[in-house]
């Protein structure tokens, strides 16, 4: 079953602040070294053929910048550059990707889509007559609320909406004021707004979430985008790791709420739900497709770290000193394994006693390089270990950048086939068009 597309659509003036609005879908893409802007785009340009438009929105969090020694500039320069020459004529976007007030200034002048990351103001408690104010400011929701898509009634008492506000207000203030630095220095009408609770510690109640949403237009926030915490685990690479039939629960309770919130609540009529799958969630999209298909709603995926996984694949494929690089990466990894997991480290779940050493995978073929760092789950050779500790470890082609770059131009077409293939077949294909 194939989603109905919907044509993006212009500036909403039904928002607490005008915005620049999102398409009904969108995914989030990107890449370490800037190099396969084209072959990302042919994905959405195949996807679009077959009657689904998909907003691009190339993504790179701060950290990703600070790590290979970008620039949000050239993330801007590759996006523009893979548009034009593949006469991309809809909407494509540079995401400012999980920033803070502390970090969102470098992305300014490029960026037309800010992810504010707040969760870790979650739990944060508010000064006591803030949350007084906001309470008051909310007793519409007080109340058993009839929210079409739940099973039964959002039942709030005065005390509970305290308590959602002692958790989640401190966040949503932070949120509004990232946004109003945003919005004082950028026309308004010119970005997109996304906020992030995903890396909170626990998911998101239907209740937890009607309120962040309150809040947020409370705070004249034209979110577009939300990206609730889900359950089970979202770890780099790999495919979801936990009860999927929550997870079906929990997602059908989010649409229902974002639903009810744009109605209600005077958010933006294009707001949508935003996953943030650490890639390759693959046993979930099925189960969101099918939603989609049900409600007629949108979303946003996030996806962008394994077409850098697409290009060492690639380069591995090609043999030689494409396999000789790999193998040296591996090595060289396993070696800085702890500074390589630092800054993932509440995103991956590597067994190290399940990592094969330097000196076997020396002795591997391209053949046994691709089986094992390839998601094919199917396949006996694949590890997923491998696989998690060879998609943190990017900073190292980046500080062999020269070498890394000169690879990539040997085994252009492979890489290129590699990582078009992954971003349509892979993630497209199965949840934008049900095949």
């Amino acid at each position: 079953m194939v989603l109905s597309p919907e044509p993006d659509p212009s500036a909403s003036a039904t928002a607490p602040h005008q915005m620049l609005s999102l398409a009904k879908f969108s995914m989030g893409i990107g890449d370490r070294f800037g190099r396969e802007g084209s072959a990302q785009l042919a994905a959405f340009l195949a996807a679009r053929e077959r009657g689904v438009t998909i907003t691009p929105v190339w993504n790179k969090s701060n950290r990703e910048h600070s790590l290979i020694g970008t620039r949000p500039e050239d993330v801007r320069a590759e996006a523009d550059a893979a548009c034009a020459a593949g006469n991309w004529a809809g909407a494509h976007f540079v995401d400012a990707d999980h920033i803070a007030l502390g970090s969102v200034d470098k992305f300014l002048a490029v960026s037309d889509f800010f992810t504010i990351d707040v969760a870790d103001a979650i739990g944060v408690e508010a000064p006591d007559a803030s949350i007084a104010a906001c309470a008051a400011d909310l007793t519409h929701l007080v109340g058993a609320l009839e929210v079409p898509g739940l099973g039964e009634p959002l039942d709030l008492s005065k005390s509970s909406l305290l308590q959602l506000a002692r958790k989640y207000l401190t966040a949503v203030e932070e949120a509004g004021r990232v946004y109003r630095h945003i919005a004082e220095r950028k026309d308004a009408h010119r970005f997109v707004t996304e906020v992030s609770f995903d890396e909170a510690s626990t998911p998101q109640t239907p209740a937890e979430l009607l309120f962040i949403l309150a809040a947020l237009a409370r705070e004249r926030v034209p979110v577009a985008t939300v990206a609730p915490k889900f359950t089970g685990e979202f770890l780099k690479g790999i495919d979801y790791v936990g009860d999927v039939a929550k997870f079906s629960r929990e997602f059908e309770d989010d649409l229902a709420v974002v639903a009810f919130a744009k109605r209600g609540l005077g958010l933006p009529e294009s707001l949508k739900l935003s996953i943030h799958s650490g890639s390759d969630k693959f046993s979930l999209y099925p189960i969101i497709q099918r939603a989609l298909a049900r409600t007629g709603a949108g979303v946003h995926l996030k996806t962008a770290g394994t077409t850098w996984l697409e290009e060492v694949l690639g380069v591995a494929e090609g043999g030689g000193d494409g396999l000789a690089f790999a193998k040296r990466l591996y090595r060289e990894a396993l070696a800085r394994y702890d500074e390589m997991a630092k800054p993932y480290a509440t995103v991956i779940a590597i067994d190290r006693g399940k990592l094969p050493s330097p000196d076997q995978v020396d002795a591997w073929t391209s053949a046994d390089f691709v089986a094992a760092l390839a998601h094919d789950t199917a396949c006996p050779r694949y590890n997923l270990h491998v696989r998690q500790l060879v998609h943190i470890s990017f900073r190292i082609a980046a500080e062999k950048q020269q070498q890394w770059l000169a690879l990539l131009d040997a085994h252009r077409s492979t890489v290129e086939r590699r990582v078009c293939h992954n971003i349509l077949k892979r993630h497209i294909e199965p949840l934008f068009l049900g095949a």
